[in-house]
C-alpha cells in the first residue's frame, strides 16, 4: 500500500502541514508530489488508468455506485493535500483525478487538528485521513505511531489560538 500525497506549492513550507508527519513515520509507503495544473505526475495517472487506486474523497459521493468504504483492493491512495479552498481547486483543475475510484471514510470522531483557521467541522487534515485508512486496513501499529506523531504535533485542545505555549 502506498500513499501519494497531491500537494499544492504553498503547503511545502507551512508548519502546519501534517503531511510531513505522513512522511516521516511512512517512510517509503508515502510520497510527496507538487500538484502542477499543466504537468500531472505521469506515473499517476498511468497507475490512474491501470485501477487500483483511490482518491480519498470528502463528502456526499452521490454519483459513485458501490462501496465507496471498501478499501481492501486499493493499492494507492491518492490524498489532496493542502487548505480545503486549495483542494477544490486541484480537484476542479485535474481532470486524472475524476477518473481514479473515489472513496472517503467514515471517522469515529470529530477532527482533532486545530493549527488553522477556518476548519470544516466534518473534514480531517491530511494525517487524520492517514490514521483512519491504516486503520481500516489493519494497519494498527502504524495507524497508532502516526496518531501519537500527530497528537504531539497539534495543540493541546485546551490551547486557544495566539495563546503562548506553556502559558
Amino acid at each position: 500500500m502506498k500513499f501519494t500525497l497531491l500537494t499544492h506549492f504553498k503547503e511545502f513550507d507551512k508548519r502546519s502541514n501534517t503531511g510531513q508527519l505522513v512522511l516521516e513515520i511512512l517512510g517509503d509507503e508515502a510520497e510527496q508530489v507538487q500538484w502542477d495544473r499543466l504537468n500531472p505526475p505521469p506515473g499517476l495517472v498511468r497507475e490512474i488508468e491501470a485501477g487500483g487506486v483511490a482518491l480519498v474523497y470528502p463528502g456526499p459521493l452521490d454519483d459513485v455506485s458501490g462501496d465507496n468504504h471498501d478499501l481492501s483492493d486499493i493499492s494507492r491512495f491518492i490524498l489532496i493535500d493542502g487548505t480545503w479552498h486549495q483542494a477544490r481547486k486541484i480537484h476542479q483543475r485535474s481532470p486524472y483525478l475524476r477518473q481514479a475510484r473515489r472513496v472517503s471514510l467514515k471517522p469515529d470522531g470529530l477532527s482533532q487538528y486545530n493549527l488553522r483557521k477556518n476548519q470544516k467541522e466534518s473534514g480531517l487534515c491530511t494525517a487524520e485521513c492517514v490514521i483512519e485508512i491504516l486503520r481500516s486496513t489493519g494497519r494498527n501499529e502504524h495507524a497508532e505511531l502516526l496518531r501519537q506523531r500527530f497528537l504531539a504535533f497539534i495543540r493541546p485542545p485546551c490551547t486557544m489560538r495566539g495563546a503562548a505555549m506553556g502559558s
